[in-house]
């Protein structure tokens, strides 16, 4: 599959950091939180800053920090590279692969960062459901003039075009709120291994369906967490990366989806959005599938989109997600584990390690697939199938392997 796929294999992620996930990290800058993660990232890699001719990242909602200020706050001496990408974190892989790929660069930082800015109450940390206020949506709609933000209740875009399409998923496969609870608890029960996540204590299902409704039909635990942190990745050549102190995770296959009209309201159904898109261009692109794979991450900004996801990808029929989460329950651990073996979300994902669009799936993959979980790692662990993505205009598909 070559030819759909030229770069497979060919290029990996040799370097993590994180600057720690937290509801309110108090007196820093969105900056200093980059900063602190791509240093990790760089010293992860066993390199310096002469190292790194490339850069892209971006941020949620202003922006975020763009790439000639890191390369100042960095001392990058030499980048012949540089891009600014909208979130989900695929925007930034899939731009440093094809960047390494062709040439631009040979070694690239990717970063993301999340920072509630002056624009939102800090004093609302303590709601996982902050109102998200006057700054309109980070992909440039409010910029074009489409300038709706969450904030007004008659948008369709965010949080109530999710609850609007969630709605229409329970009304039109005659499902229940169950199928989301699952996603829900899941992430919660993962999240207690992982020190990073700001959510920790057990969620069951009774909790989960007596949980605070936001936008009908979803609750509190529905929506990913708002937090500080951020995240950075060191992209290479496979071949050199193999040179570096951390076994190399290669990129085999990467997706991304979108189609016409990309608008929450404007699209025709679930099955005519970029998310099964962005899973048949993957497929196509790649060797290994549902049966090679040892961990799974659905994206779960909202409970719905991770389980349309199980759907999207083939493990199940449309509007069979639910009852395909019952018949793959681990009732003893109270998570998931499809056919009794792949887990999902092993990190908490965004509903309760914390909302970073993917960045924080992205990175919990690379560990595992290193070896380096800790409590959390999954033995043998050697593919990793990743949907860091929404449904409309941002889907995306992604798969990793052990190099």
């Amino acid at each position: 599959m070559t030819g759909r796929n030229p770069a497979k294999d060919k290029v990996a992620i040799a370097g993590v950091g994180l600057s720690a996930y937290a509801r309110d990290r108090g007196g820093t800058t969105e900056l200093a939180l980059l900063l602190e993660a791509a240093v990790a990232a760089i010293r992860d890699a066993g390199l310096a800053a002469a190292d790194i001719d490339g850069v892209v990242g971006g941020g949620l909602l202003t922006g975020g920090i763009d790439p000639a200020t890191v390369v100042s706050a960095l001392g990058l001496p030499a980048v012949t590279w540089w891009a600014r990408a909208a979130p989900p974190i695929m925007n930034h892989l899939v731009a440093a692969v094809n960047a390494v790929w062709t040439g631009a660069c040979e070694v690239a930082l990717v970063y993301h960062s999340v920072y509630r800015v002056s624009g939102f109450s800090r004093s609302a940390a303590a709601d996982p459901f902050r109102r998200r206020a006057t700054l309109g949506l980070p992909d440039g709609r409010a910029a074009a003039g489409d300038g709706h933000t969450d904030a007004e209740p008659w948008s369709m875009q965010g949080s109530a075009g999710y609850a609007a399409w969630a709605g229409r998923y329970l009304a039109e496969f005659g499902a229940s709120r169950e199928g989301f609870g699952r996603i829900a608890i899941n992430d919660r029960t993962n999240a207690a291994a992982n020190p990073n996540a700001v959510l920790r204590e057990p969620l069951t299902m009774v909790g989960y369906l007596g949980g605070r409704m936001i936008r009908e039909p979803l609750c509190l635990y529905d929506m990913d967490v708002p937090v500080d942190g951020a995240d950075a990745f060191i992209v290479t050549t496979a071949e050199r990366a193999r040179d570096m102190p951390a076994a190399p995770v290669l990129v085999h296959a990467a997706a991304m989806g979108m189609t016409a009209p990309p608008q929450e309201h404007l699209a025709a159904g679930l099955d005519a959005t970029g998310q099964p898109l962005a899973a048949r261009d993957l497929r196509a692109k790649s060797d290994l599938w549902l049966e090679d794979i040892d961990l799974f991450f659905p994206y779960d900004g909202f409970t719905v989109v991770a389980l349309r996801c199980f759907e999207s990808y083939g493990f199940c029929g449309p509007g069979q997600a639910g009852a395909f989460l019952a018949d793959n329950w681990d009732a003893g651990e109270n998570r998931i584990k499809i056919n009794g073996r792949v887990p999902v979300n092993t990190h908490g994902g965004s509903l309760s390690e914390g909302g970073s669009q993917g960045a924080g799936h992205l990175r919990e993959a690379v560990l595992q697939l290193r070896g380096q979980a800790g409590s959390r790692q999954v033995p043998g662990a050697r593919v990793a199938l990743l949907a860091p993505g929404g449904f409309f205009f941002n889907a995306q598909g992604l798969v990793l392997r052990a190099g």
